[in-house]
């Protein structure tokens, strides 16, 4: 595991376990419910919809693109599921709520590579139009997502279970979150796939040199980075029993802010997914503990917002792309 061993790589991990260890003795000195089993298992619930998606986020932002769109996108999915189910089957809509995400994504990224419009404002029109969209197919209202009619009771127990079936005591989303975490390690870190993304986040035109298809692979994690969002949807709406055009609210803030923290670089080729794990770890701890408090949504709010702008100024740090405005003075005044 190259990436991950580097000293300095090893290093971010290690302050970032302290951090996830300082957090929770806070929060379980504050109160006594924090570190209950069932506390810790709704944690965990909690930390799936943003852990999925960060997963290939993380991928995304270390070949040097960007999402935004990733919350839009799974209440679209949702929205898809609710809408559908009726008329083609519970199961087809989940499908077509799957190829929908992965189409989202697709789109992103022709748009990117292809046409050659900035990631952020791309990904920031995606956003907008998911979300339209998700309330026009809705007609804003909350679509109930279970058998209304008792004809197809095994689908929807099915799916259902999906959420709240368990295997050793934790929740499937639990173990589906870990088993993308592991299949991403292995594809960043032990195939031709994940050595190409970090290439091509570092140096783009010496990628193209080398005859890599560059393109091709910016677009295809554009295409993951949209099906991560119409996966975590799925679990979403068999969690919630009913699809939300409102889903996911700021989850695409709470996403970037996990990544960037976990030590992946907003400029591309650096980055890891186990640093993104423990920034999973930590915003849901933090916001948990917060909840525990009774903490205002606005409070938490500025809180994640606060963190996100840490975790920015700490990759400019790392980057050395951040120098203070009294430092850039005073080398001028000594150039003159």
């Amino acid at each position: 595991m190259r990436k991950i061993l580097r000293s300095s790589a090893l290093q971010e991990v290690l302050a970032l376990i302290i951090m996830l260890a300082l957090i929770v003795v806070i929060m379980a000195s504050a109160s006594n419910l924090f570190l209950t089993p069932r506390n810790l298992t709704n944690l965990l619930i909690d930390s799936t919809t943003v852990g999925i998606i960060a997963v290939f986020s993380t991928m995304l932002m270390i070949s040097g693109g960007l999402d935004l769109s990733v919350a839009s996108t799974a209440a679209l999915c949702g929205v898809v599921i609710g809408a559908l189910q009726v008329s083609l089957g519970l199961w087809p809509a989940v499908l077509i709520a799957l190829a929908t995400g992965a189409l989202v994504g697709l789109i992103n990224g022709l748009l990117v590579t292809f046409v050659g419009i900035n990631p952020l404002i791309t990904t920031l029109g995606m956003l907008s139009i998911a979300r339209g969209l998700a309330f026009v197919f809705s007609n804003g209202l909350t679509i109930p997502v279970f058998d209304l009619s008792g004809e197809h009771m095994a689908a929807y127990n099915a799916f259902a279970r999906l959420s709240e079936g368990r295997w050793l005591g934790l929740p499937y989303p639990v173990w589906l979150m870990l088993l993308l975490f592991a299949l991403g390690l292995l594809i960043l870190n032990l195939s031709s796939y994940g050595r190409a993304m970090y290439a091509i986040g570092g140096n783009e035109e010496a990628s193209q040199l080398a005859a890599l298809a560059v393109k091709r692979y910016r677009v295809s994690a554009y295409v993951l980075s949209g099906l991560s969002a119409a996966l975590a949807a799925v679990f979403l709406t068999s969690r919630l029993y009913a699809a939300d055009p409102r889903a996911a609210p700021g989850v695409e803030l709470t996403v970037i802010t996990a990544v960037v923290l976990g030590g992946t670089s907003l400029a591309g080729g650096q980055g890891n997914l186990l640093g993104t794990f423990l920034g999973v770890l930590i915003l849901s701890s933090l916001l948990n503990g917060m909840k525990l408090q009774s903490t205002s949504t606005e409070l938490q709010n500025i809180v994640q917002g606060l963190v996100l702008l840490l975790a920015v100024a700490i990759d400019q740090v790392r980057n050395g792309n951040l120098q203070l405005g009294f430092l850039r003075r005073f080398q001028k005044s000594k150039q003159t």
